[in-house]
């Protein structure tokens, strides 16, 4: 582990979670992996689908200064699935390679997984990435996502490749 902790912040993306009828269950995975990977990550956001509502939960994470920033959930293809459309009004630069390794995995586990539309990339000095609201699909996108996170992280900050 570096000896920098950068911070990371979670957004559950769900109408039924942010409503209170059902309980968040792929945030506190996300959580619990980034915290032991060294990130300072305190409990999921918990908010409801929607463009804006991910984009303004993307905001203020980026105004608390987190640099890695997971949502998971409203990746699909429901009608009120808008959280690649929320994501992309934050985004300065895509990185597309890292959603294809995500749904490479994902439909390698699950055929859905390929259904996707999640975005990742950069906005100011952070890293974002949209991930599918199940538990499963967290635990798999988890590790894609922190095999390149320090990397990117040191890269947005002027950091010289590795």
């Amino acid at each position: 582990m570096d000896a920098i902790q950068h911070s990371a912040v979670v957004v559950t993306v769900s109408d039924r979670s942010a409503a209170g009828l059902r309980d968040d269950t792929s945030g506190p995975v996300a959580v619990a992996a980034l915290q032991e990977a060294g990130y300072g990550c305190d409990a999921a956001v918990v908010v409801a689908d929607g463009a804006s509502s991910v984009e303004s939960a993307l905001r203020a994470a980026l105004d608390t200064g987190a640099r890695l920033i997971v949502t998971t959930g409203g990746t699909g293809l429901g009608p009120r699935d808008e959280t690649p459309e929320g994501t992309a009004r934050v985004l300065e630069r895509e990185i597309p390679g890292l959603m294809e390794e995500l749904r490479r995995r994902g439909a390698a586990e699950k055929p859905a997984g390929m259904l996707t539309r999640g975005l990742a990339g950069t906005a100011r000095e952070s890293l974002i990435v949209n991930l599918p609201g199940s538990p499963a699909g967290v635990a798999s996108g988890i590790p894609v996502i922190l095999s390149v996170a320090r990397h990117v992280l040191d890269q947005l900050t002027g950091g010289d490749h590795r």
